[in-house]
Formats: structure tokens, sequence, C-alpha cells
């Protein structure tokens, strides 16, 4: 990070040119694709041990290769099916955090997995086996969901029960796709340290880590994405999405997070006017909710789900 701020320092001093450079290497910094999963940060180094034996549970699971094209791309959208251990009609959904993919959700599959439930793993755009140059943070991922939820309802037919589940960036998604016409399989929502628009979440970011005001480089990245992407910034908000929402919804977040901090889960919280229940996790960083107390994490969710998953 030094020698990346080292950059940005250096390029700023060519004025508005600058800016525009500066601009152009933050959106590639966050927005384009990598092809492979970053080192945990140091806070979670000492669950390494654990998430890799769900891992190795994840490979060595049974699981169907599901797919779909979407325009202007070669290749397809990815995801994982891992049928229950007994025939149920319950589905979770669980969408992966930024920069990861289905796989790395490996923990949170076998908790539900436990539970008696089927599981579906996408791989988002922009990450794992799935197609797309660029991340959209959740805002495109949100219409690819409801193509992954229409292929679980074929799957397992118009009984299926579904939930949808996500952490950090993947809570965003199911947040912003609470906003959208779902069918009615699916029944509710547990969204775990998402954030509450683009807009928060990378201002805070730009001065945090990298030691930059919003002026003039939100605006500039903001028309880059309209040029790649086609929508600005401002239209990625969870907080807007979910004044649609209408089903129950559990927010969980850390309230040490300082990646994306705790008050952005007040914010979502406040935004619906479903049922809804908010976790503070006391003494946890950012998506470490589930490590500090795996039990109490899957008790959270068992009662959450007692109530309003019928």
């Amino acid at each position: 990070m030094r020698k990346k701020n080292l950059f940005v320092s250096a390029v700023l001093g060519t004025g508005i040119a600058g800016a525009v450079l500066v601009s152009e290497y933050l959106f590639k910094f966050a927005f384009k694709r990598v092809d492979y999963v970053p080192e945990a940060a140091a806070d979670k180094q000492k669950y390494a041990d654990s998430y890799w034996k769900y891992v190795e549970w994840f490979k060595k699971t049974t699981k169907e290769h599901w797919t779909f094209s979407i325009d202007n791309e070669k290749e397809s959208m990815s995801a994982y099916f891992i049928k229950a251990k007994s025939s149920s009609p319950n589905v979770v959904i669980i969408s992966h955090g930024y920069k990861g993919n289905g796989e790395t959700m490996a923990s949170y599959a076998k908790m539900f997995y436990d539970m008696g439930y089927n599981i579906l793993l996408p791989d988002d755009r922009g990450h794992g086996e799935s197609a797309g140059k660029y991340i959209s943070f959740g805002w495109l991922d949100r219409l690819d969901y409801l193509r992954w939820i229409n292929k679980v309802i074929d799957r397992i037919g118009a009984k299926a029960k579904i939930v949808l589940f996500g952490v950090s960036m993947g809570a965003a998604t199911v947040e912003m796709l609470s906003g959208e016409d779902l069918p009615p399989q699916v029944e509710c929502i547990i969204a775990d340290c998402g954030y509450s628009s683009i807009h928060e979440e990378l201002t805070y970011l730009l001065k945090q880590q990298f030691h930059l005001p919003k002026y003039p480089f939100y605006p500039l990245v903001s028309t880059i994405n309209h040029r790649r992407l086609g929508y600005y910034l401002d239209d990625i908000s969870s907080i807007e999405q979910l004044k649609k929402n209408h089903l129950p919804i559990f927010f969980i977040h850390g309230e040490k997070d300082d990646y994306v901090p705790s008050y952005m889960a007040l914010e979502n919280y406040r935004a619906t006017n479903a049922a809804k229940e908010l976790w503070i996790v006391r003494g946890a960083s950012h998506a470490e909710s589930y490590w500090i107390n795996p039990a109490e994490y899957k008790k959270h969710i068992e009662d959450f789900l007692d109530k309003y998953f019928i």
C-alpha cells in the first residue's frame, strides 16, 4: 500500500492530467477482475487452518456445475450446486465477497449443509470461473442472481424455499437484490457486513487507504465506470434497494469493522420497513463475525430462520 500511495502522490503533482491518471489507476485497482484470491488480511490468518479444512470439504463434496451465458461475453457465468444430505426444498444461495469466489464461502456452505440445506455458490461477474472484465460491486450481479434463483426453482421445483445469504460485497449484493421483483420462493435474506452504497464505501476507502479527498476522484472514477459498464456509481445503493424490500432480513456486522464501518449496518437497517433484525458482533472486524464464534453465529441464524423461514 505504501508504494501505491507514493505513486498516487507523484502523479498528483501533475495537476488535472494527474487527477485523471490517478482516477484511472484507482478504477483499475478496485474494479478490474483479478484471477486469483488475494491473501487474507493479517487479522484473519489465525483462522487459516479452519478455513482450508472447509475448502477441502468443498472440493471433495459432490457438486453440480451450473452455467448461463451473458451478453457480449464469450465465457459463461458459473456456480456450483451442492445437494442437501436428505431430500429438502430448502435452498440457500450464498453470495461471496470482493475478489473472492464461491469456494471462499465454504465455511458458510458447510454450516448450511449441516442444517439440511441445498447450497448454490455462484461466482460473481469478474470473479472465479465467471465471465466479466470488471467487478460490479453487486449491481449487475443482482440481475444475475435473478437468473440463479430461477435455475434453483427449475431444479428443486415450485416447492423450493430460498434464503439469500451474503458476506461483505455479497451482503450488499443480496441487499440490492431485495429491491427487485423476487419470486415467492425467496422467503428471507441474511446480510453480513454489507455496505450501504458504493458512494459511501469508496469515499471512505479513498480517505482511509489512499488519504485522498472525494473530489475530484470519486466523480472521475464514476465517469470511467459509466463508460466501461454503463452506469454511474451513485446508482449502486443498498439503501435505495432496501427501501423496496418486503422480505424479512437479518443484518450482521462486526463492531470493529474498519473496511465497511458498522454505521453502514445501521443505515441499511433503517432503510427497510420489512421485518428485520440487527446483530452487531462485539470485537469482530470485517467479515470476522462467523470466525470469532461459529457456534454462536449459527445459533443466531437458526433463531432468525425459525421465525421467518416457514
